[in-house]
């Protein structure tokens, strides 16, 4: 595999002056540990900011941090102060983080800052493309670069884009407050992988692309009019046999090697072999539910006093931009709802909360993970929290219970821990009763299956399952491309079209000679679409052929006095230039007064959808009504029709947002078959958008040129992307 290049907001090392140079230490969070391993593997580049602003440089420092950042295969992007100020404290963490976590109430929108966060995202795209070789992939990491996917694509279509977001997305309800809402989505569409942590973050993703742009999700699939995106859930792993290994090397230590730390763990226990720990780590985020938290754990001594003295929690909170006064207010107020609690209940010899503000070295973690019998997770909205799984793997005993809320991403992987809502109080304090009454045959259990599962999915394969996502992507895209009509396709097609004696032209109509309408009735031909018409039709050697699911009064009063065939209904009507309607099949519409109630009765329930009726079919259409509505509707309505018709000779067609009842055995690939029947032509073309079309594309012959409209998987030979390259295409044919 060719190369793949790293984008995050910071390279993967800490950066310390000494002297007059810069030494560069490895960081130790889960990115850093499992995106070296990619960029490393796949000779790239990681591009990031070293973290130094700008202004603190003095002279030659740019030089020498460049020059050490080279050895690394890193290249520094260099902010100022005023970048930091509104780029990332601003935009990423006073407007996206509040957003997508769906703390509505902390949104700050400035438009200095969404400037500030364009210009920085393009000065992480220029210094992505300026690495760039033909074949290359980039991966993109998290909310502070939305917008360099598109930034990079636009200028280099030919590469291939994964991004990654490692926070929760919203619901569209909540994501559609923001103001940039088109530029966000915009800028990660340009990826061709999108990843998240858990299919509901995928979701609500597709169903914000639905609703601002109208584009077609077909399964984990986004179809744009030039491209296919692949979105899917990847849940991030950790390190396991990192913590694994380091829990069996502390465990091993003799007296003299303990830290401090460890050896007031365990004279915490010696004094009382019945005593429970229960830890808690967090940043210091509004996010993390640490005042609910409190709360319920006073709630539990409250609810069993017997525990009062044999039950602590160890609150460890990192310390996270305390300079922001929402922050500055969460801290003032866990301070004093900790001074509370350890005031009611505590003792001379008991302390109900130790609390610790600041960050751990990795040993005394580990200590912690080792010694606390339970651990108490309860974030009010995460996006994945790594915490819970750094505790399990720590369990080297397998012991020890998860209370985890339901709004952490982990949550969908960890079923065996405690799950919770973290607002409910009396539902937390009922967990942590369970959790320490818990046998240790069921700690045991479920302790043990969590650890197989997370040891199988660690960081290391979350990274590789991406790397493999980026090849399938790519693909997908190969085939996709090796269908399109390109430029030299183009060509051959014309050369043929030239050569050829004699031609059949079958040309659908809605979705392929004309754009889809609210409203069916509103799609009349415009005078392209006539002019068109005209100049094939003018050439003896053409036979051209409108075939279109629509009825045949409106196709022959829009098309009166062209000299061309109709196929009407999908193929019940046919009438050949200048002839009479002839009926494929003898057929009646006494069916519809059964089907006709239950269309009806959707209509009710879906505001915007209508009935259409034809001849011989009815059509229930919900182009106009909200996205996701339509789509819930259009699957229940197709169920019900499944029973109605049973027994009965009728099919259920599904196009472009419509749900048609007709007839069966009848079709557009019998329809176009049988008019060509004897006659021998040698240059024969279809062109069609929906599935409907399908039926023609597979029964034509094999040498048919046949042509879809649209970038979905097909038996057409040929691939457009819209309308206009529809026309375009024919216009280039008559024109020749």
């Amino acid at each position: 595999m060719s190369r793949i290049h790293i984008l995050s907001n910071r390279l993967p090392f800490n950066t310390e002056r000494i002297d007059n140079d810069f030494k560069l230490s490895p960081s130790v969070g889960g990115l850093a540990t499992g995106m070296k391993s990619v960029y490393q593997k796949y000779n790239g580049k990681w591009i990031g900011w070293p973290g130094i602003a700008e202004e603190h440089f003095e002279p030659g420092d740019q030089e020498r941090i460049e020059k050490a950042f080279e050895k690394e295969n890193c290249v520094p992007v260099h902010l100022t102060t005023n970048d930091v100020d509104k780029y990332y404290e601003g935009f990423s963490n006073k407007t996206i983080w509040p957003l997508f976590h769906y703390f509505n109430e902390f949104i700050e929108y400035d438009q200095d800052c969404w400037d500030a966060y364009v210009a920085v995202n393009r000065k992480f795209a220029n210094a992505a493309l300026q690495v760039l070789d033909d074949g290359d992939s980039v991966w993109v990491h998290d909310y502070q670069l939305l917008l360099v996917p598109q930034m990079i694509k636009n200028e280099r279509p030919d590469v291939t884009i994964g991004f990654f977001l490692h926070i929760p997305f919203p619901s569209y309800e909540v994501f559609r407050i923001l103001p940039w809402r088109n530029e966000i989505i915009e800028g990660m569409l340009g990826a061709d992988l999108i990843g998240f942590h858990t299919y509901d973050y995928e979701r609500h993703f597709f169903s914000t692309v639905r609703r601002l742009f109208g584009i077609e999700i077909h399964f984990n699939q986004i179809h744009t009019e030039s491209r296919i995106i692949l979105a899917d859930a990847f849940p991030m792993g950790i390190d396991y046999e990192k913590f694994s290994s380091a829990a069996s090397r502390i465990h091993a230590k003799n007296e003299s090697e303990k830290s401090e730390l460890h050896v007031e763990l365990e004279k915490y226990f010696s004094t009382s072999p019945d005593r429970k720990l229960i830890l808690s780590i967090d940043r210091m985020d509004y996010t993390k539910g640490i005042p609910n938290r409190l709360k319920a754990f006073s709630l539990f001594l409250e609810k069993y006093p017997q525990y009062q003295g044999k039950v602590s929690l160890v609150m460890l909170a990192v310390p996270s931009r305390d300079n922001v006064e929402h922050y500055v207010n969460l801290k003032k107020q866990v301070d004093e709802l900790v001074g509370y609690i350890n005031g009611k209940y505590g003792m001379i010899n008991y302390t109900p909360i130790w609390y610790f503000y600041r960050s751990l070295p990795f040993d005394n973690l580990i200590e912690l993970y080792t010694a606390s019998d339970v651990a108490l997770i309860t974030p009010v909205r995460d996006g994945m929290n790594l915490v819970a799984k750094e505790y399990v793997a720590s369990r080297i005993n397998k012991d020890g219970v998860i209370i985890l809320s339901e709004m952490a991403g982990v949550s969908k992987e960890m079923g065996e821990a405690i799950i919770i809502n973290p607002n409910n109080f009396n539902e937390i304090a009922e967990s942590i009763y369970k959790a320490i009454s818990m046998s240790t045959e069921e700690q045991t259990f479920r302790m043990d299956l969590l650890q197989k599962r997370l040891k199988r999915y660690d960081v290391f394969k979350w990274s590789s399952e991406f790397v493999k996502s980026l090849e399938k992507i790519k693909g997908i895209q190969h085939q996709f491309n090796t269908k399109k009509v390109t430029a030299s396709v183009q060509k051959a097609l014309t050369e043929n079209y030239c050569e050829a004696k004699s031609r059949a032209i079958f040309l659908d109509y809605d979705g392929t000679l004309s754009g889809f309408k609210n409203n069916p009735e509103e799609a009349r031909p415009d005078s392209e679409v006539y002019q068109i018409i005209s100049k094939l039709t003018a050439d003896e050697r053409n036979e051209v052929t409108i075939i279109s699911g629509r009825d045949r009064d409106t196709l022959e009063k829009w098309f009166e006095g062209y000299d061309i065939n109709l196929i009407v209904e999908h193929g019940v009507w046919t009438k050949v230039r200048g002839g009479q309607w002839d009926m494929l099949y003898q057929i009646n519409a006494d069916w519809k007064e059964n089907i006709r109630p239950t269309l009806e009765n959707f209509v009710d329930r879906t505001p915007g959808s209508f009935i259409e009726e034809k001849n011989y079919s009815l059509v229930w259409h919900y182009r106009k009504s909200e996205p996701e509505q339509g789509v819930l509707r259009a699957n229940e309505l197709k169920d019900e029709l499944t029973n109605l018709i049973a027994n009965h000779n009728l099919e259920i067609m599904e196009g472009n947002k419509v749900i048609e009842v007709k007839s069966g055995g009848i079709n557009k690939g019998v329809a176009a078959l049988r008019f060509i029947g004897g006659k021998q032509f040698d240059f024969v073309m279809a062109i069609g958008d929906d599935w409907t079309d399908e039926y023609m594309f597979r029964e034509l012959p094999e040498t048919a040129i046949t042509v879809k409209v649209g970038l979905v998987k097909s038996a057409a030979r040929y691939k457009v992307k819209s309308v206009d390259a529809v026309r375009e295409l024919l216009n280039s044919l008559v024109n020749a």
